[in-house]
Parts: C-alpha cells; sequence; structure tokens
C-alpha cells in the first residue's frame, strides 16, 4: 500500500478555488501536530504508541487526491507531514515543498524495505538527503461481487469497457490509478516514457470504461460501500476495499492475475517546508507509526504490506502468504508501478481526465 490519495482546461476553475480554499479539520486533537492524510488513516490503531505518550491523536486534515493537496499546499496551507505516494514525491520536492528528514531521529530507518528505498529518487536523492519516509504499499487491481461476477469474465482488463457490465463498474476518481490501468490495458507496463499514440489509446479505453461507470470513488469508505451494498460488481480498487468488505461479510474478492497485471504504488510520509507544529512531535509520530503492531494492523485489516521489513517478518507467515506479501517478487509481477511521470504527460492526463469523466 495503502496509498492513499493528489486540474487545466476543464480544471482551470476548480484549481482556482482550491487555491483559496483550505481544507477543513476533520479530526482536531493534538494541534501542535498537523497531518495532511487519505482519510481513514486518522485511526489510532495507525499511532498507538504516540497517543500512549501525548494522550490523543495529531490534528488530521484530509485530501481526496494528490493533485489537490500540491495545490492546497502549494498556496499556502500549512501542515506538518502528508502522506503522497510514489509518483508525486519528486513533483512535491522539485516545488520546493519539502523538509530534509533527520533519519537520526527515526529509529527503525535502517529497517525500512531495501528494495523500496533503492527505488531511484524516491526515498533519498543522489546525495543521501532523505525526503520521504516509506510505509504503506499495495496495489490498485480488480475487486468484484464474487456472486454477481463470473470470474471467467474478467481475465482481462478490458472486461471494465465490456458493454455487460454497463452502470455496473467504478473506479477511482484519481488520475494515477485511471492512467494506470489504462496503460495496463493497451499493454504498457512502463508509463514514463508514453508516447501521443499510446496516450491516445489509454484515453480511448478510458472512454469506453466511462459508458460503464456508475460512479467514480473518492475514498476507500466509497468504495466499500458501493461493492458490499451492491450498488457495483466490480471496481478498480486499492487492496483495502476486498479486505474490508469481506471483513463486513460481502462476497468482494480481489483478483490479481488477470492477464495484463496490475499496478503497484508506495506511499509514506513528507515532513513539510515551514511546518508550524512541534518538531519532536513529528519524529514521534513517525516512529509511532513504523512499529509491528501497526504493520499487522495494517496488513490485517487493510490488506496492505509495510515498509518496514522488520515488522513484516513479525507478522505470522500465513497471514502473509494469505495476503500475498510473502513472495515479494510475485507480488509485483506483471504490473506498472506508479513512478513519476513527465510533468507535461501529468498535465495532459489530469486535463484528459476531466474531459473523459464529463463525458467528452
Amino acid at each position: 500500500m495503502t496509498a492513499c490519495i493528489r486540474r487545466i482546461t476543464l480544471g482551470i476553475a476548480l484549481a482556482a478555488t482550491m487555491s483559496v480554499s483550505l481544507p477543513a479539520i476533520v479530526a482536531a486533537e493534538d494541534s501542535e501536530l498537523i497531518i495532511f492524510d487519505w482519510s481513514g488513516y486518522e485511526a489510532q490503531a495507525f499511532h498507538p504508541d504516540y497517543v500512549t505518550k501525548y494522550g490523543d491523536s495529531p490534528t488530521f486534515t484530509f485530501f481526496g487526491d494528490e493533485d489537490e493537496a500540491f495545490e492546497k499546499i502549494r498556496s499556502g496551507f500549512k501542515t506538518d507531514l502528508a502522506h503522497p505516494c510514489s509518483q508525486s514525491v519528486v513533483k512535491w520536492r522539485d516545488a520546493g515543498l519539502l523538509e530534509p528528514l533527520d533519519t537520526s531521529k527515526i529509529a527503525a530507518w535502517k529497517d525500512l524495505n531495501p528494495g523500496i528505498m533503492a527505488m531511484k529518487d524516491l526515498a533519498t536523492t543522489a546525495d543521501g538527503t532523505a525526503w520521504f519516509m516509506p510505509w504503506d504499499w499495495g496495489n490498485t487491481l480488480v475487486t468484484y461481487n464474487s456472486e454477481k461476477v463470473d470470474e471467467k469474465d474478467i481475465q482481462s482488463l478490458k472486461a471494465f469497457a465490456d458493454p455487460k457490465f454497463k452502470d455496473r463498474v467504478s473506479i477511482g476518481d484519481n488520475v494515477d490509478d485511471a492512467y494506470a490501468l489504462a496503460s495496463l490495458a493497451i499493454g504498457l507496463k512502463d508509463w514514463t516514457g508514453m508516447t501521443d499514440e499510446q496516450f491516445k489509446q489509454a484515453s480511448d479505453f478510458l472512454r469506453e470504461v466511462h459508458k460503464n461507470v456508475r460512479l467514480y470513488w473518492t475514498d476507500n469508505t466509497d468504495i466499500v460501500q458501493a461493492l458490499s451494498g451492491g450498488e457495483v460488481d466490480l471496481a478498480w480498487a486499492w487492496n483495502d476495499a476486498s479486505v474490508q468488505s469481506a471483513l463486513a461479510g460481502a462476497p468482494i474478492k480481489a483478483k490479481k492475475d488477470t492477464e495484463e497485471g496490475l499496478s503497484t504504488w508506495v506511499c509514506g510520509y513528507v515532513r513539510l517546508k515551514g511546518a508550524p507544529g512541534s518538531v519532536d512531535k513529528t519524529y514521534d509520530f513517525l516512529n509511532a507509526i513504523n512499529t509491528p503492531p501497526v504493520a499487522q494492523f495494517l496488513l490485517s485489516d487493510w490488506g496492505y504490506g509495510h515498509a518496514n521489513s522488520k515488522a513484516m517478518e513479525a507478522i505470522d507467515p500465513k497471514i502473509l502468504a494469505e495476503k500475498g506479501y510473502d513472495n515479494v517478487e510475485k507480488f509485483v509481477d506483471k504490473t506498472l508501478f506508479q513512478s513519476p511521470v513527465p510533468a507535461e504527460l501529468k498535465q495532459k492526463m489530469i486535463a484528459e481526465f476531466e474531459k473523459i469523466k464529463a463525458g467528452y
């Protein structure tokens, strides 16, 4: 994992609105630490040691996707920590929004997954400066109602555009996940070098998918309710959608072995330049989320892997195997990793996705 989630032409007015509109404080707790996050990550089970030490949680504010979060921070919103994902870290850093992390204050820094830490220009830059603490990683993948959808009909991601699923589909209101789906559907595993023709093919595919979409979900609560309540039967969703639906007794499953594969992402925490809160509490929070009990909760209740390798090793091997995290190489097989795309391409994706959702 969870990644949690992050406009031009049709979105100019929205961007202008965002530049002057700050997010509402949803959970006002410890005012000395503000965290800008995906909805759901305010759960105390993610930072129990922080609550034990200070008596309450930090103050959380929420964003719907990373492009929204970027615009709000760039327009002046002040926060101490934020929770972007792999495709956005470079953009945030290059825009001058981030403050380097003092890794000497992060107790388990050396325990972070070597494979994730080795990803070029993600956690650290070439000079060794740390900007991003990887925390959750997982997939965006086919998620379906096993009582209403025959698995043989969803062997390919092209099923999302099959007319038989008209008004039964949901994909995220998230440009990165949308174009990850479309890229995979056209046979593209590395979107960083997407050509103009491939961009057109991917966009055309999303237009076909749009004909089947009943709703574009915005957070895990949206899609879990839509799947569990029978509003949609087929979704392109994060791991937690199937896990939480199943925990609630709904017949929702995830399919990792489609012909074209699935998308993989890594999310984590960054410190913002001009952070108004307590530095000590900032690092206490980063340490609190980086423990074996938190990894256990993240995996069992959300279906996401934890970036702390030692914490993952402490989990029952049977649970790791059940969730598909016992073999990392197999986990990322046939996957599109959501690495940063060139800024010009990202802006094209944002603009085109807005048109697609509007029916154009």
